[in-house]
């Protein structure tokens, strides 16, 4: 298979690549999910996350918001001595910032999904691109939707962690033309 470039040379990056990246999901556990693996994902490879991704799946209690919301400082403490996570003070206590700012978002919109999918009016952004190189890190979309996200209080929502975010639950389709999986995440 011809896939996207970053995706090669590596069976979990591949299969990250090959069944999620840029498909359409309207699940709010997977936005949750994805929330919290790409804010810790900031300063390190995406690569790094995908191989501790089950160890966050098991500290961040299945990636279910209402639990990450009630954990307290005993909790930060046993998550700062689990080594099987990326340990970041910071990033943790960003977790459970935005789980509670996750849960406010969902009494407001009804679903996360309705809030951040209601920015594209709910319809997927294709891209055609033919090169890694047109892929940007950051859009106007991605600028409006991070200080929105900051707005209401989320932490580690840059700019570049939102596009991330954008292509990973396929609300933008980064997929190369001629990668194989463009037509899927394009709902094709």
């Amino acid at each position: 298979m011809e896939r996207c470039g970053w995706a090669n040379g590596d069976e979990l990056m591949a299969k990250y690549h090959d069944e999620e990246w840029g498909i359409p999901t309207h699940s709010d556990r997977k936005h949750f999910e994805f929330m919290i693996l790409e804010a810790f994902q900031a300063g390190l490879s995406w690569m790094t996350i995908l191989r501790k991704r089950e160890a966050f799946k098991k500290a961040f209690a299945g990636f279910d918001p209402e639990a990450v919301a009630k954990f307290d400082q005993t909790k930060v403490s046993e998550l700062l001595n689990d080594k099987r996570i990326v340990r970041n003070r910071l990033k943790i206590e960003a977790a459970i910032t935005n789980a509670r700012k996750f849960i406010e978002i969902q009494k407001e919109f009804g679903s996360f999904d309705k809030y951040i999918w209601g920015f594209v009016e709910g319809k997927p952004i294709v891209h055609k691109q033919n090169d890694l190189s047109e892929i940007p890190a950051t859009t106007e979309l991605s600028d409006i939707i991070s200080k929105d996200l900051k707005k209401r209080g989320f932490k580690f929502v840059g700019s570049t962690i939102v596009y991330s975010h954008l292509q990973a639950v396929g609300i933008v389709n980064d997929h190369l033309l001629d990668c194989p999986r463009y037509q899927a995440a394009a709902g094709k």
